[in-house]
């Protein structure tokens, strides 16, 4: 009977360490959870912040890109416009330039003839 309360006793004794095992067990996975959760809310705030940041970024970048496709095409048809008259003079430049010479010989005829009047 005393063999059997000492085992008891020692199985009782054996079975409180392994609950006190257990709970200090439990207690630190508790505290390293929560220092995980709190760490990872952390980072989930930084993220948050870093991809608003990187949202406000975009939105500038395509309101400038925006700008800058609007000056281009402004650019574009600028440049078409001055082809334009660019070929227009190019191409006119011979009857304009004949047209320039033969006012040109009319007024030396006008001056000779005005110059033997005298």
């Amino acid at each position: 009977l005393e063999k059997i309360i000492g085992d008891t006793k020692t199985m009782a004794e054996e079975t409180e360490q392994a609950e006190q095992d257990a709970a200090d067990a439990f207690k630190k996975t508790v505290e390293e959870t929560e220092a995980s959760v709190k760490a990872k809310s952390g980072s989930i705030v930084d993220r948050t912040a870093e991809k608003t940041q990187a949202e406000e970024d975009l939105q500038q970048a395509q309101t400038e890109l925006e700008g800058v496709v609007a000056e281009l095409e402004s650019l574009t048809k600028d440049a078409a416009a001055l082809r334009g008259e660019c070929d227009y003079v190019l191409k006119n430049f011979d009857l304009r330039q004949e047209a320039r010479d033969e006012e040109v010989a009319a007024l030396r005829q006008a001056k000779a003839y005005l110059s033997g009047a005298k």
